[in-house]
């Protein structure tokens, strides 16, 4: 029994939530968020500013996806209201990091730039060399597009060179000896 759909969704009072048999849209100061739902094995509830779950059905497979579809919920209100930010560190001689419109151009010890196109509703700042800061409201995309941009160098085990999130820690292997 999933407890995650058990706990109901906060939603602030100026927040909008408006519920159709297959489409859940969250409006915010920030934007608006769309999610497509399962019909015949949930249905959604929204009162005294409180979004709850309930199961149709009780089976395995309604219990599984009542408490993602709470999961996606909670963090479409959250991105509405405040967002969601990751941040990227670039270690390495030379790894720079520059912001343009809608480009991000990366200098990471290849022989040539990398420049990589940003998603709509994303935002990227690089407020120095080594840092990247990518905002959105939209959490998978958020992580999608850190994952895109890490995935150009990993850190390496043996300097830790490469792009890391700011809260990665990466172990570092000692070389051989002879």
């Amino acid at each position: 029994m999933s407890r995650v759909s058990k706990n109901p969704i906060f939603v602030p009072a100026n927040v909008e939530v408006s519920i159709s048999p297959l489409l859940v849209t969250i409006k915010g100061p920030l934007g608006v968020l769309s999610q497509t739902i399962s019909n015949d094995l949930l249905s959604l509830e929204l009162k005294d500013n409180y979004l709850s779950i309930k199961k149709e059905i009780e089976t395995k497979e309604s219990d599984e996806i009542s408490g993602t579809v709470r999961a996606l919920l909670a963090n479409m209100v959250k991105g509405v209201t405040a967002g969601f930010e990751k941040k990227l560190l670039l270690v390495g001689v030379g790894y720079r990091a520059q912001a343009a419109s809608n480009k991000l151009n990366l200098a990471l010890g290849y022989s040539h730039p990398i420049d990589h196109l940003i998603p709509e509703g994303i935002k990227v700042e690089t407020p120095t060399q080594t840092e990247i800061i990518i905002k959105g409201i939209d959490k998978q995309k958020v992580g999608q597009v850190a994952a895109d941009i890490r995935s150009y160098r990993k850190p390496e085990p043996y300097k830790g060179k490469g792009i890391r999130y700011a809260d990665e820690s990466i172990i570092l292997k000692e070389t051989k000896k002879k």
